[in-house]
């Protein structure tokens, strides 16, 4: 595992999707990553992959808001519904090493098979409830139109040898060694292509995370456990691996993660009362 890169040559990014205004978290997420670049590098992705939740109106006020706030990165922007071909060529790569393979379960066929009485407990993993291995059997020459593509968990982890990501963030140690019995029970068969945009977010995120050449990964600590995945699936695909800083997230009075709805702390709605860049960075402890 090579040293984490020092900060006249990294490269960060800031990734969100145009499914709604950005909010301070966002705001918190970009100034974070735009810092730990420092004098290297800070790029902007829009990850559009989505299209039936994205909407031109959003990504332009993304544009809009992170210039608000200071924020400069290079263009053109890479988007992700432009890289459908890239995706492609990397589940045509998995194929080939035969680590995927066809998905016809519905979230309810899932419910279903993991409330039978012969089953285990049912265990949440990073992209929700732990896929049964209903389809695990079906070759890919089987795989039809309406299919989503599934990682072999098993298969993947044997196909490799032993993995590790680094972790540069205060929030975790340094050192995560990927446990196979863990990533197998815990994280299971992941959906790397969606049956209704061609990829996923673990795939996609990793096959362009390599093209824009990120060296350090800036994300909420929610996605913390998508490292092990995406460690993984940078081994499989023989691309360059990242280390990765992920930082606390930016929560309501409650102590609820904000969303997309919350839209009083949304960055154009601060603005539109009066707020400075100032103002956002004082709000966030920045």
């Amino acid at each position: 595992m090579r040293a984490a890169m020092p900060p006249e040559g990294r490269i960060t990014r800031f990734a969100p999707s145009p499914t709604g205004p950005l909010h301070l978290g966002h705001a918190y997420a970009a100034l974070i990553a735009s810092h730990r670049a420092g004098a290297g590098r800070f790029v902007l992705r829009i990850e559009d992959i989505d299209q039936s939740r994205c909407r031109t109106e959003f990504e332009a006020q993304i544009y809009d808001d992170l210039c608000w706030l200071g924020l400069r990165w290079p263009e053109p922007v890479m988007r992700q519904s432009t890289r459908l071909p890239a995706y492609r060529a990397a589940l045509e790569k998995l194929a080939a090493l035969g680590v995927i393979y066809p998905c016809a379960c519905t979230r309810a066929d899932i419910r279903a098979a993991l409330s039978a009485p012969q089953e285990m407990a049912t265990i949440h993993g990073p992209d929700g409830l732990v896929y049964p291995g209903t389809c695990r059997a079906r070759p890919m020459e089987e795989a039809l139109p309406d299919d989503a593509l599934r990682l072999n968990m098993r298969a993947a982890l044997s196909y490799r040898g032993p993995l590790s990501f680094i972790e540069t963030g205060p929030l975790h140690d340094t050192l995560h060694p990927l446990d196979p019995d863990w990533m197998i029970e815990n994280v299971g068969d992941v959906v790397l292509s969606r049956r209704d945009m061609g990829t996923s977010y673990h795939l996609s995120v990793v096959v362009d995370d390599a093209a824009q050449g990120i060296t350090e990964v800036t994300r909420g600590d929610d996605l913390f456990e998508a490292g092990f995945i995406h460690a993984l699936l940078q081994a499989l695909l023989e691309l360059p691996r990242p280390s990765y800083y992920h930082h606390k997230l930016i929560r309501d009075d409650s102590g609820k993660r904000l969303a997309k709805r919350d839209n009083a702390r949304a960055i154009a709605h601060l603005r539109a009362e009066g707020a400075t860049a100032q103002d956002i960075r004082l709000m966030l402890g920045l």
